[in-house]
């Protein structure tokens, strides 16, 4: 079998660079490309393989020191937390990029032989090489994605009438929102989803101030508030005039929240 070396130390070199780079966003590392492409060039000291006989174990023990020594180079050492951290999402990236790459082998190289299938010979193509980039970030994207949704949780409200409604409230660091009279939390809830629950003729108004906006806030009474576990009576309903209802939030959390549920 012919083996083209500058082809593979190429291959090599660009999986471990946007592995790397992909570290580097997840975890808002924030280092330069010129250290990402030294870890790279370490992790391309893997072809030794080639000549180099290695046991299982022997092998396994190289890889291990060598993606070490990549993430040492790339982001440096700071404390065995840090590189722990950084060495667990390198190889949970390698995991799904490796996994991509397997998935799209049988898928193209899947020949049937009536009720038996059967594969040809492995290989990487330029398809594989040119979407990986687009496979990790698209990895990137929906982690965002499933931390924000983390975020959301169940919340019910109990009014003073004997009425109660529960909403998916998002748990947001950003409203510290507080009535500087009773001492009360506010929680942002739109307006639209209390109708027909609780009658909104004389509402209390809440002075706030916030970055580019000052004001009075439209809140209204409740008997108590239940979330996690976790059952309240410290807080207040600001009525939001606002659209809160984008991918399925309907109500806004306190960052007080956040603090009780530690």
């Amino acid at each position: 079998m012919i083996v083209y070396v500058d082809l593979l130390f190429l291959i090599n070199f660009w999986f471990d660079f946007i592995l790397l780079m992909s570290v580097s966003i997840t975890l808002k590392r924030n280092v330069s490309l010129r250290k990402i492409g030294r870890g790279a060039l370490v992790g391309s000291l893997s072809m030794i393989t080639l000549v180099i006989p290695f046991t299982s174990l022997t092998l396994f023990l190289f890889k291990l020191g060598l993606a070490i020594l990549m993430v040492i180079t790339t982001f440096s050492f700071k404390d065995k937390k840090y590189l722990i951290q950084n060495l667990s999402y390198f190889y949970m990236t390698s995991t799904i990029l490796g996994g991509f790459i397997y998935f799209w082998q049988l898928s193209c190289n899947e020949e049937s032989y009536g009720l038996v299938f059967g594969y040809r010979d492995f290989s990487f193509s330029l398809p594989i090489i040119l979407l990986s980039p687009v496979i990790l970030f698209m990895y990137i994207k929906q982690r965002k994605e499933i931390r924000h949704y983390q975020q959301i949780i169940p919340v019910t409200f109990y009014f003073k009438n004997g009425q109660n409604i529960q909403l998916n409230g998002f748990l947001d660091t950003g409203n510290k929102l507080v009535d500087p009279i009773t001492k009360k939390k506010i929680i942002l809830v739109n307006v639209k989803k209390l109708k027909g629950i609780v009658p909104i003729r004389s509402p209390m108004y809440v002075a706030y101030n916030s970055l580019n906006h000052h004001g009075l806030l439209k809140c209204i009474l409740i008997d108590k508030v239940q979330f996690m576990g976790i059952e309240s009576h410290n807080y207040l309903i600001g009525l939001s005039e606002g659209d809160l209802l984008k991918d399925g939030m309907e109500c806004v959390l306190n960052s007080y929240c956040l603090e009780e549920m530690k």
